[in-house]
């Protein structure tokens, strides 16, 4: 059997979540498997006997990680678990689903398959973001999705300049700046305009924010560039940086953001049959086959 101790996370206060849960526990009991409950969901369960535990733990200890929820509900745990030698796997109890793609109804026909080694193990990078100030680093994250540098008012422009190796590639007045991973390119990025990238591409993209002219245009750059955003004096002091919309980096006239690839992986696992393409016309209304 590939997985012996398998970690539970879910969203909190959700019912359907909790029934999913419990129903997992039964699953993952009969396959005789050590059970690793997220500790804000442990309470919520009808298991009181199974241990809770935090990210870390989990990341460290269990050989799979179940994500319950939505793809909030993933990426706020897979920011920690791409740390450790983890499998992770997600139950759709959200909207869209890109990341959590297993449907509640086929829970045990999709976990059986993992199970029995019938699985698609996707490796899929993270970003890495410092804001540095005087080139001495004020403030670090990791992003699955995006990075995305903003004001914090809404509707209100920025001045900043994109530096890609150092390099200079332009510069902007614009609401800001997204860069994306192909794992964020089906979210905040495809709203803003972005292109679609395939998982296993080793790009990222740059997609201006409302930019102040015609001619701006996403760019693809090689995921192993560094990207830095040097944002003008000019500005006003409200800005900030955020990474998967959680996590929020303030920023000053004159920081400079510098983005690149993370040394840490997520290592995502679909069951056998699961195709890209499949998702992006369940998930975004495409045309099917013609005949």
């Amino acid at each position: 059997m590939p997985y012996k101790t398998v970690g539970l996370i879910g969203k909190p206060g959700h019912a359907e979540t909790q029934t999913t849960l419990n129903h997992l526990i039964d699953f993952f009991h009969q396959k005789g498997c050590t059970i690793l409950i997220e500790e804000s969901i442990q309470h919520e369960l009808n298991n009181p006997d199974v241990p809770a535990h935090n990210l870390v733990t989990i990341g460290r200890d269990a050989d799979l990680a179940v994500v319950v929820g939505g793809d909030g509900s993933m990426l706020g745990a897979a920011r920690v678990l791409s740390r450790f030698d983890i499998d992770v796997v997600g139950v759709n109890r959200g909207n869209l689903g890109f990341l959590t793609d297993i449907h509640p109804d086929d829970i045990t026909e999709q976990l059986d398959l993992i199970f029995n080694g019938d699985a698609i193990v996707e490796q899929r990078f993270l970003l890495e973001v410092g804001v540095y100030r005087h080139e001495k680093l004020k403030s670090s994250n990791t992003a699955v999705n995006e990075v995305v540098l903003h004001h914090g008012k809404v509707a209100h422009m920025m001045e900043f300049e994109i530096y890609i190796d150092e390099q200079f590639v332009f510069s902007q007045r614009s609401d800001g700046m997204i860069v994306s991973t192909p794992t964020g390119s089906t979210a905040y990025s495809l709203s803003a305009g972005g292109p679609i990238i395939m998982p296993r591409l080793d790009a990222m993209s740059l997609v201006p924010m409302f930019p102040h002219t015609l001619s701006s245009r996403p760019i693809l750059v090689d995921a192993n560039s560094q990207v830095s955003m040097r944002v003008s004096k000019v500005n006003s002091d409200s800005l900030q940086v955020s990474c998967d919309s959680h996590i929020v980096l303030p920023v000053l006239p004159g920081d400079e953001i510098r983005v690149q690839k993370s040394k840490d992986k997520l290592s995502l696992v679909h069951p056998k049959g699961y195709n890209y393409f499949n998702v992006l016309r369940n998930k975004l209304s495409w045309g099917s086959k013609l005949y």
